[in-house]
């Protein structure tokens, strides 16, 4: 279980998957200088709730992930992902579709 950090404090604690998943959607947008929303629900166990925060080019993000490999990218996935962060609701973490062409991150 990695996390994703936002300003040294708030942090969501996340798998690696979705992680870098997040992570290219996030870099993309930023690299074009894009703003974007991104909203997450905690688990009832921690409280439950959502959080949202403003990201933008002088945001401070960390990535921290688990495990040293970097996980496949799922490209439909990143499709999703970049609709939601495009649309009025912001970025949200949606289900990951079937696996259509995958390739290493580096």
């Amino acid at each position: 279980m990695g996390y994703l950090s936002y300003e040294g404090r708030v942090k969501m604690e996340i798998d690696d998957r979705p992680l870098a998943h997040l992570q290219v959607v996030i870099s993309d947008k930023l690299r074009r200088g894009e703003p974007v929303t991104f909203t997450w629900y905690a688990e009832p166990s921690v409280g439950g709730g959502r959080t949202t925060i403003w990201i933008n080019q002088s945001s401070s993000l960390v990535f921290k992930y688990q495990g040293s490999r970097p996980p496949s990218i799922n490209r439909a996935w990143l499709q999703l992902l970049a609709e939601a962060a495009n649309a009025v609701g912001g970025l949200r973490l949606v289900q990951e579709p079937a696996d259509v062409a995958s390739e290493s991150v580096g």
